[in-house]
């Protein structure tokens, strides 16, 4: 077979002829099922054997492809950086190798190091592009490869983002026409990044802060490679984080969580138990590349904030901490308080798709979020969402509160009682087939009842034809009863449909149960039919 001879990896190749041997029809299938799909995320799927999986001979094309696109624009240096798991390294070397053989200059981080590092490296060190090798908060069978660039192409001001369209097409199709593997030139040509770049970043973060008063904090990377860095950024600027011991260093096995996401349930529970021991004043969660953060807080019980909760207290917080004319923006699919914030303090507010690669092309950006634990509080330094630098500010406002004789908790009820409880909810329906992605979304265009349960369909957006000026996305936008907001949309990264969830009520309490119907209607409106 063709893949085996070009497929660098003996493991790899191993595996499909085990699968010849035996005439795995269904598993050889599953296998080339077309060319892993390079989008605007990257790469991302599960590690395997064949072209449909994440394995080196996926990555060495796709570095092959991004090495002609970057050769045709003129682009010459490349920062790649990794997490840490299974075959992070190894895609890594193949990646340096062959751009090494294009005759670029090649630097590597050196060691596993958080996504927003690498983010940093490609604006510290000037680089045209930046790869990182990560698959975020995916389950450990899982992994990915993110594109970031420098300066300008494709017509786009990018500075350190994350790719966004046309840029993710046309290196699709330098990936597509790439050369066989056995032709690839590999040199060892590269550069290990100096610590210096390493500590530049976190001096730059911990000089966002000046916390008022030590307060204790439990910390958690969730098995990723966020503690080393967070350790020296809060160490910098005089604060000590107790550590959950058990999630602690990078295993790719992710051994005591299902998903290796703070957003999923029991995620953090290690978290909120050492939390209660100690009396701490708040929880710090990174996802395990650190780009996202999230926290809990002791609200008559430790809970975690929802993603928008967090966006608010940032919001309101950097709306008096930051001077000048300044820029906020959210994804679409998070909270409409930030806009109202922003309205309040006279700051200029955008709207962008869902991702942080959409945020990051706001121009003059000084804050931006998304519902799933991304926040952008440094733009400059880190053109992406940074759960690093957000940590940092939200440290710093736990500890101005306490200072006060106040608390986190009592900031968000101030919050609510000047605009009003802003209750929003994401549910998710996992799929095992994209055509079942598809179908949802075609009965939610063609089929949509004007009455859902005790609510009546008093607005529908197809998000593909848009008519706010946003760019054409895969989602729709429903308003029920007048006053009520619902998204729908594949996810971009793994094989589900997000709903997004938003009620605005005098309260909490009021809020709640018609979040709850909501929830119970569209759970049953997305099966598949």
């Amino acid at each position: 077979m063709a893949w085996i001879e070009e497929d660098p990896d003996p493991k790899t190749r191993n595996q499909l002829q085990k699968l010849l041997d035996e005439n795995a029809e269904s598993e050889i299938k599953d296998c080339f099922q077309g060319f892993l799909e390079f989008g605007t995320a990257g790469l991302r799927g599960a590690l395997g054997p064949g072209p449909s999986r994440m394995n080196r001979a996926v990555v060495s094309k796709t570095a092959l492809g991004l090495g002609k696109f970057m050769k045709d624009r003129n682009l010459r240096s490349i920062v790649i950086g990794r997490d840490a798991r299974y075959g992070s390294e190894d895609f890594t070397r193949d990646t340096a190798e062959i751009m090494s053989g294009f005759g670029f200059d090649v630097y590597v981080l050196p060691r596993p190091l958080p996504t927003p590092v690498l983010a940093y490296a490609v604006k510290k060190l000037g680089c045209d592009v930046g790869v990182m090798v990560t698959a975020s908060h995916n389950p450990p069978q899982d992994n990915g490869y993110k594109v970031y660039l420098g300066g300008r192409v494709d017509g786009i001001d990018y500075n350190g983002s994350q790719i966004i369209s046309p840029t993710d097409n046309n290196i699709s199709k330098e990936i597509s026409i790439a050369p066989n593997l056995n032709l690839a030139k590999r040199e060892t040509n590269w550069q290990i990044v100096k610590e210096e770049v390493v500590e530049s970043y976190i001096s730059k973060t911990a000089a966002l802060i000046n916390p008022k008063t030590k307060i204790k904090i439990v910390y958690t990377p969730l098995h990723g490679v966020g503690k080393e860095t967070i350790v020296k950024v809060f160490d910098r600027a005089g604060l000590n984080l107790s550590l959950v011991g058990a999630q602690a260093e990078p295993d790719p096995e992710f051994p005591t969580v299902k998903f290796p996401n703070p957003e999923e349930p029991g995620a953090i529970d290690l978290s909120l138990k050492l939390a209660a021991e100690l009396d701490a004043d708040l929880v710090i969660a990174n996802d395990p590349d650190a780009d996202r953060c999230a926290i809990a807080i002791n609200d008559n019980g430790w809970r975690m904030l929802r993603g928008d909760e967090v966006g608010a207290l940032l919001g309101e917080y950097l709306s008096r901490k930051y001077k000048g004319n300044l820029v906020f923006a959210n994804s679409i699919v998070s909270s409409s308080i930030l806009g109202k914030i922003a309205k309040a303090h006279q700051i200029r507010f955008h709207e962008t798709l869902t991702g942080f690669k959409y945020l990051s092309k706001v121009e003059g950006l000084r804050f931006g979020y998304e519902e799933a634990l991304g926040y952008s509080v440094d733009p400059d330094s880190v053109n992406d969402k940074d759960g690093i630098s957000a940590a940092a500010i939200l440290a710093e406002m736990a500890a101005e509160r306490k200072s006060n004789g106040s608390s986190l908790a009592e900031m968000l009820n101030e919050i609510w009682d000047s605009y009003g409880f802003h209750g929003t909810r994401q549910i998710s329906i996992r799929t095992s087939q994209v055509e079942e992605i598809e179908n949802i979304m075609k009965k939610l265009r063609t089929h949509l009842p004007q009455q859902l349960g005790n609510f009546t369909v008093t607005q529908f957006d197809d998000l593909e034809q848009p008519s706010d000026g946003l760019p054409p996305t895969n989602g729709v936008r429903i308003w029920l009863n007048g006053k009520y907001r619902v998204i729908v949309r594949p996810s971009g990264t793994e094989p589900k449909i997000k709903c997004y969830i938003e009620v605005v009520a005098d309260s909490e309490q009021a809020a709640n149960p018609i979040i709850d119907q909501i929830e119970l209607v569209f759970r049953s409106l997305m099966q598949v039919a």
